[in-house]
């Protein structure tokens, strides 16, 4: 469970890094 939540914040992260880019 908290393996799936912290991949979860970590691909949001990355979508969020790429939005911006």
């Amino acid at each position: 469970m908290f393996y799936m939540d912290m991949m979860f914040s970590l691909i949001c992260m990355l979508l969020l890094v790429i939005c911006v880019l």
